[in-house]
C-alpha cells in the first residue's frame, strides 16, 4: 500500500496543526501495536489451556468408557495442549508403546481417534501380522525414556 500523502498546507497555523495530528496519530499506532501484541499473547496462552482442557477431558472419557471416543482433539491440539505422545497398546500381544504425534506423518488435524486403524504393532509385523494398535491416552511425556544409541 501506498503512503498516504498530506498536501501541506499554506498558513503556518494549518502546518502546525497538521505536525500535531501526525504526530498523535504515529504515537496512536505504537500503543494500538503494543496492545495488540498483548491482546495476541493472552489469547494464544487462552488456546493452549483449552487444547490442554480438551486432550485431559478426552482422556477422562477413554478411561471411563474405554476405546476410541469420537470427538477427540486434533494432532495440532493435542501438541498444542502439551499432550505430544499417544499411548498405545497392540491387540495382539498387548505390548504398549509411546507414539510421538509430532513425528506422526498425519496432517496436523487429523483427529487422534483416526489414528487408531492406521497405527499398527511393529513388534508383531516382524512376525507377519499386522493387528491394529488400540489407542490408551494422551501423554505429556513418554512413559519411559527412548533408548540411547
Amino acid at each position: 500500500m501506498a503512503p498516504k500523502h498530506h498536501p501541506t498546507p499554506l498558513s503556518g497555523g494549518a502546518r502546525k496543526a497538521l505536525a500535531k495530528e501526525l504526530g498523535r496519530a504515529r504515537a496512536m499506532t505504537t500503543i494500538l501495536a503494543s496492545q495488540s501484541a498483548e491482546v495476541r499473547a493472552k489469547g494464544e496462552a487462552l488456546i493452549r489451556t483449552a487444547d490442554k482442557l480438551l486432550c485431559e477431558s478426552w482422556n477422562e472419557r477413554m478411561w471411563a468408557d474405554g476405546g476410541p471416543i469420537d470427538p477427540s482433539p486434533t494432532i495440532d491440539q493435542g501438541i498444542n495442549g502439551g499432550y505430544a505422545w499417544l499411548e498405545i497398546e497392540c491387540s495382539r500381544c498387548k505390548t504398549r508403546r509411546d507414539v510421538d504425534l509430532a513425528a506422526l506423518r498425519h496432517p496436523p488435524t487429523t483427529f487422534v481417534h483416526d489414528l487408531a486403524s492406521r497405527l499398527r504393532c511393529s513388534k508383531c509385523a516382524k512376525a507377519g501380522r499386522r493387528p491394529s494398535a488400540t489407542l490408551l491416552q494422551l501423554a505429556p511425556r513418554p512413559r519411559q525414556a527412548a533408548p540411547e544409541t
